[in-house]
């Protein structure tokens, strides 16, 4: 499949999904809704409403339907409202009236009118309305839709039609110090109709547009997908920050991208790298190779490096021997590499606008995460039945955690770099990368228990990471009760906040923080891959400090973890990398 198209593909079904989901839910909740009460009716609890003036009245309402002729060709719904007085033998009024005819009869009229409601503890807002007493008792107007009147519990039920309407509460005489104990209800036919067509719409557009979701993200993932027949592309170990250029020792350029500990930096030779058979930085003498002999000498090409035959090539003065290849199942440390450098030269300011810079990536980030948590919901099925998880699958999930870390490193969770991020999924030579094994085979078991049982330790290590307080708050009003979750400043974001801040007054970004910095990320994105169910290996328990993984040995760690270049060569460049960082 060609790019263009899974990328069509995948915005389609993302546009198509997000809908179909919300339908989905909102028939659920209509569904419950309609079913939640026995008589039919949704009632709100019984409340205590006291004022010291004449009437009572509802808050102020749109008009329902005012441009419709007529009545419409179906109910609306309907209202209840059951009232009764505190004191049993004081006779209460409910009357149901157009808004013009209620608002005439209590012009001058001292009453009030109802605002707002809150739950726990209970408490009403009025407007005051100054005035004088009514002129006439309210049962003796005409102009009531609707209304009740007497001793002991009214209720009162109303057919709810189009136009403009007030509610008004008074003492059947129409006497002052209104005290009543009051219930709402409502009940519509139209919830179960409107149910069933969310439900039936919403599992539609789910139908068509997961699969094209998925599609989509299995093109983009072997787009992605890192080249066959070697290590991983891109990353530290190519060109880019921190990396060997012109002149400089290729075997001293390992880094995350590689295998793990002992590859030779040859088998990623590249522009301005050191090959088999070569002296990193120099012209290839005579005797180079071509077309697998040595040319202007005897015998055989050398084998490739890390391979039977392989022989050391030589290294330039001041550079590091060279590593035996390490299959990737002989890598130590976690199977989740993540991989950061400092830009040496931070601009002292640029990171107080980098999130505005970024919102391009935030709003590429919503829908690529979304498209990431359906691909999750999928291989985990994937891999129920069949113990593998799909690889494009992979690839593309893979992508997305690294898109997301490159721009997490630019704006917020680091800042440690000025160079804006690609917008791409694939491996570049970013000063910021991350990058998963593919497992060739995953538990059937786990599968059902590791994202969430088995993660509790570690997502609870990760929410004081990045939200170190949490408050939860009930607020219950007219129309329910709703949560509101709120958290304080993260660990996280409070040492990023200072580095940052150092770095504005002083210029320099301080190497013990931004290594704690990385530890906290890395320990987040393995509790990640972890939780996406891409490896079955339980992530440590351990704050891995620094830009790069701990399994790294010094012999083959990338040039951009030395704070300072090897010495020059003699009579040529110099045989060390960069300045860590550097571009």
């Amino acid at each position: 499949m060609k790019k263009p198209a899974a990328i069509i593909m995948l915005v389609l079904g993302i546009l198509i999904t997000i809908p179909g989901l919300a339908a989905l839910a909102g028939g659920a909740v209509a569904s419950a809704v309609g079913s939640i009460q026995g008589d039919g009716f949704l009632t709100s609890g019984t409340s205590r409403f006291s004022v010291n003036s004449f009437a009572l009245t509802s808050p102020r309402a749109d008009a329902i339907g005012e441009d419709v002729p007529g009545r419409l060709p179906f109910d609306i719904g309907t209202l209840r409202l059951r009232v009764n007085a505190v004191s049993p033998d004081k006779p209460v009024f409910i009357g149901i009236g157009p808004q013009a005819d209620v608002e005439q009869y209590l012009s001058g009229v001292h009453h009030s009118e109802l605002l707002n409601i809150r739950q726990r503890p209970f408490r009403a807002e009025y407007r005051d309305v100054p005035g004088g007493n009514p002129a006439s008792p309210p049962a003796d107007q005409r102009f009531w839709t609707a209304s009740v009147s007497g001793p002991g519990e009214q209720e009162l039920t109303w057919n709810i039609t189009p136009g403009t309407w007030e509610v008004v509460v008074m003492n059947a005489d129409a006497s002052s110090s209104i005290d009543v104990q009051a219930q709402a209800g409502f009940r519509s036919d139209l919830i179960r109709p409107a149910a069933t067509g969310l439900l039936v719409g919403g599992l539609i557009a789910l139908v068509i547009g997961i699969p094209l979701i998925i599609f989509g993200a299995m093109g983009l993932g072997r787009h992605a997908a890192r080249p066959t027949g070697g290590p991983s592309a891109g990353g530290p170990g190519m060109a880019g920050p921190g990396m060997a250029g012109p002149g400089m020792a290729g075997p001293a350029m390992a880094g995350p991208a590689m295998a793990g500990p002992g590859m030779p930096a040859p088998a990623m030779a590249g522009p301005g790298m050191a090959g088999p058979g070569q002296v990193p930085g120099a012209q290839v003498p005579a005797g180079q190779v071509s077309g697998g002999q040595v040319s202007g000498g005897q015998g055989p090409a050398p084998a490739p490096w890390g391979q039977p035959g392989a022989q050391a090539a030589p290294a330039a003065p001041g550079a590091l021997p060279p590593q035996p290849f390490t299959p990737a199942e002989d890598r130590r440390g976690y199977p989740a590499r993540l991989f950061g450098a400092i830009d040496p030269g931070l601009s002292r300011w640029m990171w107080l606008v980098k999130w505005f810079l970024a919102i391009p990536h935030f709003i590429l980030l919503f829908f690529l995460w979304f498209a990431f948590v359906i691909t999750t919901i999928v291989a985990g099925f994937a891999i129920l039945f069949t113990g593998r998880y799909p690889r494009a699958l992979f690839d593309f999930n893979v992508g997305v955690m690294r898109w997301n870390w490159r721009v997490a490193f630019y704006a917020y969770a680091a800042v440690g770099t000025d160079l804006y991020p690609p917008f791409t999924l694939k491996r570049t030579n970013y000063p910021a990368d991350f990058d998963v094994d593919y497992p060739e085979r995953l538990s059937r078991g786990l599968v059902l228990v590791k994202w969430w049982l088995l993660a509790i330790p570690h997502l609870l290590v990760v929410a004081a990471f990045t939200n170190t307080a949490w408050r939860w708050r009930a607020d219950n009003n007219y129309f329910g009760t709703t949560y509101e979750q709120s958290a304080g400043p993260s660990l996280l974001g409070l040492l990023v906040l200072i580095a940052a801040v150092i770095l504005l007054f002083t210029g320099r970004y301080q190497r013990p923080l931004f290594d704690f910095i990385l530890g906290v990320d890395r320990w987040i994105y393995r509790v990640l891959v972890y939780t996406a169910m891409m490896r079955d290996e339980y992530p440590p328990f351990r704050l891995d400090q620094g830009p790069l993984e701990p399994e790294w040995p010094e012999a083959v760690a990338p040039a951009a973890a030395a704070p300072q270049a090897a010495p020059p060569s003699a009579g040529g460049p110099s045989a060390g990398g960069p300045p860590a960082g550097a571009p």
